[in-house]
């Protein structure tokens, strides 16, 4: 009822466009069209997509792999008596308000009164990075926790079996642990990819509804608020929204089919072979 109906409704308002009597009128793939091929409209959706894929690509590429970094000095054995002091501390940003996040972090990038002189949340160039640093910061504790549940739960005969082998602690971690913990680093890999499609509210929180310098923040999340609501003297459109929130759907869609079928698969098949 609250999940899947507003979804395919979306999906129904998406065919449709405001008629002059308050209703609706029905117009097929015409918002679509309007969308990724009108002269104003698809230069911000693309780059809206373009951004969005930059977004999630940082996060899987610093956030995942620094989860699991975390996650193996957590079992390392290197700090045992203070681990969970450590686990919590690293855990405790992702319980924040989004909000809050965004204040803090805006104080400390100041160039007035914080630790930086160069304005990297006013720069085209250095923003959307910077935005999506802070996001790490905030989530790292997200996959540390899901990788370090896999981790402790691994037998302590296999450590001691690689050892017996000659393995150093880096070719057991690699050739013993990893390929167990794969099916989960994949799994955390997609709810990224979710997470990060669906990205709002730290964008709109710090850089506002048009997700400045000259939509260089701006995101699928901001985009669908834009078109949806409204921003400032603007008047938003329902079904254009809907038409923006069912491409995110889509590519959403597509993103994780291509992971079930050509990834996935490789993992289960690596997983049961090691």
């Amino acid at each position: 009822m609250f999940g899947i109906y507003p979804i395919v409704d979306s999906l129904r308002l998406s065919l449709y466009t405001g008629a002059d009597d308050g209703g609706v009128a029905f117009v097929g793939l015409a918002n679509f069209v309007y969308l990724l091929t009108d002269q104003f409209a698809a230069p911000r959706f693309w780059n809206a997509f373009v951004n969005n894929v930059q977004f999630f690509a940082i996060h899987l590429i610093v956030q995942n792999p620094i989860g699991l970094l975390i996650a193996g000095l957590l079992t390392s054995g290197f700090l045992r008596r203070s681990e969970g002091w450590y686990r919590t501390l690293i855990f405790i940003p992702t319980t924040l308000s989004v909000v809050v996040v965004g204040f803090i972090w805006q104080l400390i990038l100041s160039p007035l009164w914080g630790f930086v002189e160069t304005p990297l949340l006013g720069l085209e160039s250095t923003a959307l990075p910077t935005l999506s640093l802070m996001s790490v910061w905030q989530y790292v504790g997200i996959p540390m926790l899901f990788l370090y549940a896999v981790l402790v739960n691994i037998p302590r005969e296999l450590d001691e079996a690689a050892r017996i082998d000659g393995a150093s602690g880096w070719q057991t971690f690699w050739r013993v642990k990893f390929p167990l913990l794969a099916p989960m680093f994949g799994i955390i890999s997609v709810i990224t990819y979710i997470a990060n499609f669906n990205a709002f509210d730290l964008i709109y929180s710090v850089q506002g509804p048009f997700a400045g310098p000259n939509f260089s923040t701006d995101i699928f999340g901001t985009l669908f608020y834009r078109t949806f609501l409204g921003a400032q003297t603007a008047t938003g459109s329902v079904t254009l929204g809907a038409a923006v929130a069912s491409l995110m759907f889509i590519i959403i869609l597509i993103g994780v089919a291509l992971y079930l079928l050509l990834v996935h698969r490789r993992l289960r098949t690596y997983d049961l072979s090691s």
